[in-house]
Parts: structure tokens; sequence; C-alpha cells
């Protein structure tokens, strides 16, 4: 666990210092001290952000720890150098793996239980209500659109409401990939527009294919998206075991940036390990 914190801390730091980023010179905690304690809080505390700050400040990795008030505005404040410590660590996912396969899939995260709906005061429309097959429940929340390398490498993601489709969400995707690329996902990807475009740029789109597709697959490759999209899922059970039963969170801005400090986290720890 120390090795990590500090591992996390440190390649914050350096990628700050990389960037045109400046900090007042009167603070008391760095931007670096601030996101390691938000990463720690997602990684080993169940984003537990409180448990974090006094964990981190009790055994002297950050004496000079803001109050709870400071630390939740910083932190807030720098949701766009969390996205692009994520993009950082995807491109150098992509590095790690010549052979440019990538899975794509979905996840659901909840924010309410279809029960507790009329104590909600985030998230209550219906295009946040959506219905979650594995666990055969209907909830209200938002669901991570998610691209991992073959590996389980997380390289890609965006948020969106619950009920929004996963051929819907294949357009978002930025497919920042190289030309030769593979990318495989379940039925719901296929879409015969897109895959157009993409095999323009010379990425190929994979998905299972339905009975009656009019684009079937090979039979020397009918297996292999099913088989690729176990490193996916794995991704998503990473993520889920992090996550706590309820994530709380005052305002939707404050929860969509605990599900990003959470896949972040995943992210960090897959490049820790490896």
């Amino acid at each position: 666990m120390d090795i990590q914190m500090i591992a996390i801390y440190c390649l914050g730091d350096d990628i700050l210092k990389a960037m045109p980023h400046r900090e007042d010179p009167q603070r008391h905690m760095s931007d670096a001290e601030v996101m390691t304690t938000a990463i720690v809080a997602a990684l080993f505390f169940g984003g537990n952000l409180e448990a974090s700050r006094r964990f981190l400040q009790a055994h002297g990795y950050m004496p000079r720890m803001v109050s709870k008030s400071r630390f939740h505005r910083r932190r807030q404040r720098l949701k766009p150098l969390f996205l692009t410590r994520f993009n950082l660590l995807g491109e150098h996912g992509k590095a790690l793996h010549a052979d440019s396969i990538s899975v794509i899939d979905t996840f659901p995260i909840p924010v309410w239980d279809t029960l507790r709906i009329a104590r909600a005061k985030m998230d209550r429309g219906e295009r946040y209500r959506s219905y979650q097959a594995g666990k055969r429940r209907y909830f209200y929340g938002l669901k991570i659109h998610l691209m991992v390398t073959k590996d389980g490498h997380p390289v890609e993601f965006f948020l969106t409401p619950g009920n929004y489709s996963d051929t819907a969400g294949l357009q978002h995707f930025d497919f920042a990939l190289p030309e030769g690329a593979w990318v495989f996902g379940d039925k719901a990807y296929n879409h015969d527009e897109i895959e157009d475009v993409l095999a323009e740029a010379a990425i190929l789109l994979l998905p299972v294919r339905k009975k009656n597709a009019k684009r079937p697959l090979p039979p020397w490759m009918r297996s292999s998206p099913s088989y690729y999209r176990k490193s996916v899922e794995r991704t998503g059970s990473l993520i889920e075991r992090l996550l706590p039963k309820s994530i709380h969170a005052v305002t939707p801005q404050g929860f969509e940036l605990k599900v990003v400090l959470f896949i972040l986290a995943v992210s960090l720890r897959g490049l820790l390990t490896a």
C-alpha cells in the first residue's frame, strides 16, 4: 500500500511538472497531493475522502492537509487534470500492446434503485432510468462506456445517462487507434455505417454478430469477439469491486467525479501491478 501511494504521488507530480501547470506559491498543499488523496480514497477507502484525508495526515504522508471544505473545492477544480492523467495512462497502455486489440462494453452505475427514486435529488429523469439485466432490476443512474486493451487496461471511457443505448454510444468513442487495430464488442455494437467509417481508417470493428446479420464473420473469427470480451468484463468487475454500495455525493458533478476517480484508480492499479 505504501509503495503504491508513493508511486501514485510521484507519477502525478511528474505529470504536472511536465505540463504548463501553475500553482499558488502560498498553497499549503500541492495539486499533486490533492489528486493523490482523492485517488487513494477511491483505491483503498471505497471513495471515502475523509478516511483518506485522516489516514494520510495521521501517518505523516501529507501533514499539511487542508480543511475538508477547501479540499473538496480544489478536488472539483482539478477534474480536467484527472481526465488528462487518465488519457496519458491510456496512451501508455496502447503503446504497450503492439497488436492493437481493443474491447468495448458498458457498465451501469446506479445512483438510486427504483424503490428509492421518490427520495432522489439527483438524476431523476427518465433518461437516467434503465434496466440492469445481470441483477434483474431497474435503476436510476449513469452508464460507463469503456474501451480496454486485450489485457484489460482502460484506454478510453465516457459517461452517459443510464438509458443511453450501447449503439448510440458507439459514435462517441474517439477510436484513437493505429491503422490495423481490431475492436471487439457484443451484439449491441452492430452498426454498419460506423463499421464502414472505421474501415476507411483501417480500423476493424468486430462485434458479436446476430443470427440474421448481413455481414457474418468468417468461421475462423466467430469466437474471437466473445473470447476477447472477457478482458473488458474483468475490468468492469474490478471497477465494481472498488465501488461502495452507495456513492455519497451532493451534486451530479460530484457523483460523476467520484466515478471518474474509481476508473482512474483501476487504471493506475493495473499500471503499478504490471
